[in-house]
């Protein structure tokens, strides 16, 4: 899956414009903000004013003022070397700090704003590029909001005070000195737009490799039963050297400018031993101020260095910075309405469900023509009914039910829950109604009661443990867990991995009963599960039901046989309506599904038999059926 294309994504912020959307995320630490910037100028103010004692030292000495006077003035260099020290200390753990409670932030506002994106945002966005964001991009950002902050401030304010200091000496001297320097800005802003440009590259073929490394891992049995192990592996090793490549065009572009900015600050210090040492000799300068003077002259060389780092890190952080705003930016086309209706006080266990000409095709990008996927749709379920959804694959089972929980809107028609539109409830609201089974049942890394137990956090914790094992019964998985070495507490592996395709659909289908919701939708739920364990849980289901509004869609037709009524769905539209007995009789879309599936279990029941059966054989097992 590709991952969004640039006219799907909000406009995002140039350069380090980014960088300005962190500014929320600083206010709750603004004192902290400031006391680190405090203490990053009063370290930097007391560093300079060390070479000032020293200059001051050497000319106690030369002018044979008593050694005790050395003596203080060294004790009073080291005192200010101490408390510089423990400044700096404080500056690192108050502004690091500070940038790992943003990036805390940070991520959780990233995970809300995910949580809150539809399965239209995920069909465009690659998991492995989402995951890429979280952790590399978040980390740079991060180093843009406390390191690179605190550096620059220590670059500008300690460049500054010796400046000064040098300015005090000769200001003519400290001019010329400086006027290499003059240069690094401007490479800077030419310099900083190429870093930007190209850490921006590396993170985006980062989420490419990551993306590869994923699929990779998920569908590992896949890999393996193909063979495909070393297609794989020559598939990454390309990705890994394209993303090598990337990483050494920014490496080189870095190797320049380090030694360029320390080549331009060596120039200053050629002036200064040329033309300072002249003005030394002939008395102009004092050798003390001299020795001061270099020793300015090397804290201001570091600035000029560690300014192109900072601004490198600043670039890679508005690069950064730009990716998250597509997380952060992006805007859910499913959301509840300013002014959301209530649902009318609930009558029995169930809801009232209707469809009035629906259409329903998935998004599409400008341009393109959309493949509809449901057209004309219209149905009423009464309040405690059960409807059965039968059709071919891609007959539009899956989007019906995808609807009612508003995952997607349709573009055509209405959907009304007791008379009410859905466009018009409030998402949490309407969701809380529902109880429902995906064809993929997901299962979290977690126990087999925690996954049972989930969406019951309102519920105390013998309600809800009691809701689980009255679901686990229903699903006819109670049984398989209690011969678990540690039953409802065993763990599961990563989406279940270690449960087999029925055990898991059962632990799915019990977690959705568990909410004892006044909606259920069963998205083929029973598929992976034998066809007498399908008979037991059916039985189960009817209890279940009872007073309940429940969907089912399926592709065996056992499963959805006694409903009260049944559509069947072809090509996206409704081609036949009503119970099992009368779509038998009127021996139309229904009845051809049904024979082929008796044909099926026939042929698989004597696969031993070189015999398929005849028409009149099928003829009779659909007859059967009827009974």
């Amino acid at each position: 899956m590709a991952s969004a294309p640039d006219a799907d994504r909000p406009k995002r912020e140039a350069g380090l414009i980014a960088l300005t959307r962190l500014l929320p995320f600083f206010r709750p630490y603004r004192m902290q903000v400031a006391l680190g910037l405090v203490c990053v100028v009063i370290a930097a103010w007391s560093a300079s004013a060390i070479p000032n004692l020293l200059s001051i030292g050497i000319e106690g000495l030369r002018s044979g003022a008593p050694l005790r006077d050395a003596w203080r003035i060294g004790a009073v260099m080291v005192a200010v070397t101490l408390g510089t020290g423990a400044l700096r200390y404080l500056m690192r753990e108050l502004m690091n700090g500070l940038s790992r409670w943003v990036e805390y932030d940070l991520r959780n506002a990233l995970f809300e704003r995910l949580l809150t994106l539809d399965a239209s945002w995920f069909a465009r966005m690659r998991t492995g590029d989402i995951m890429a964001r979280l952790t590399n991009d978040l980390s740079a950002v991060r180093m843009a909001a406390g390191p690179a902050i605190m550096y620059f401030a220590n670059t500008v304010f300690g460049g500054i005070f010796a400046l000064w200091f040098m300015s005090r000496i000769d200001f003519t001297l400290a001019g010329l000195a400086v006027l290499p320097a003059l240069i690094i800005p401007v490479l800077m802003v030419r310099l900083g737009k190429m870093v930007h440009d190209r850490f921006e590259a590396v993170q985006e073929h980062y989420s490419t490799l990551s993306t590869r490394a994923q699929e990779n891992l998920a569908g590992a049995r896949v890999v393996r039963a193909y063979r495909q192990e070393a297609s794989e592996v020559a598939r990454f090793t390309a990705l890994g050297e394209e993303y090598v490549r990337r990483n050494m065009a920014l490496t080189r572009l870095n190797g320049f400018m380090h030694p360029m900015f320390t080549m331009l600050a060596g120039l200053g210090a050629v002036i200064v031993l040329g033309l300072g040492g002249r003005l030394a000799l002939t008395g102009a300068i004092s050798v003390g101020n001299f020795v001061a003077f270099g020793i300015y002259l090397g804290m201001l060389t570091w600035p000029l260095i560690a300014l192109g780092w900072v601004i490198n890190l600043f670039q890679r952080g508005a690069a950064s910075m730009s990716r998250l705003l597509d997380i952060l930016d992006a805007q859910p086309t499913v959301r509840s309405p300013q002014s959301p209706r209530a649902l009318p006080a609930r009558v029995g266990g169930g809801r009232t469900i209707e469809f009035r000409n629906v259409g329903f095709h998935y998004p599409v990008k400008d341009g393109d023509a959309p493949r509809w996927v449901l057209r004309d749709v219209s149905f009423t379920l009464p309040n405690g009914e059960t409807l059965g959804l039968v059709g071919a694959i891609g007959a539009g089972k899956s989007a019906l039910l995808d609807l009612v929980p508003r995952f997607f809107d349709p573009q055509e028609g209405t959907i009304l829950v007791d008379g009410v539109p859905l466009a018009e409830l409030d998402l949490a609201q309407l969701r809380r109604e529902l109880g429902m089974v995906p064809q993929e049942s997901l299962l979290f890394s977690d126990t087999i009661d925690s996954n049972l137990r989930y969406g019951l956090e309102d519920d105390a914790g013998d309600v809800a443990m009691e809701s689980a094992r009255w679901a686990s019964r229903l699903a006819q998985l109670d049984e398989t867990v209690r011969d678990f070495p540690k039953a409802y507490d065993t763990q599961l592996g990563e989406r279940g991995i270690n449960l087999s395709g029925g055990q898991k659909q059962r632990a799915a289908l019990a977690r959705a009963l568990a909410r004892k919701p006044s909606v259920v939708l069963l998205d083929d739920a029973l598929s992976a599960v034998d066809t007498h364990t399908e008979a037991e849980i059916l039985r189960g289901l009817r209890e279940a039901f009872a007073g309940r509004t429940a969907m089912i869609a399926s592709h065996r037709i056992s499963a959805i046989r006694d409903a009260d009524q049944i559509l069947v769905l072809d090509g996206g539209r409704v081609v036949e309506q009503g119970q099992h007995e009368a779509l038998l009789a009127a021996r139309g879309r229904y009845w051809s599904l049904l024979r082929r599936q008796q044909l099926a279990d026939s042929v698989d029941e004597d696969d031993a038999s070189p015999d398929v059966p005849g028409d009149a054989s099928v003829e009779r097992a659909v007859g059967s059926s009827q009974g």
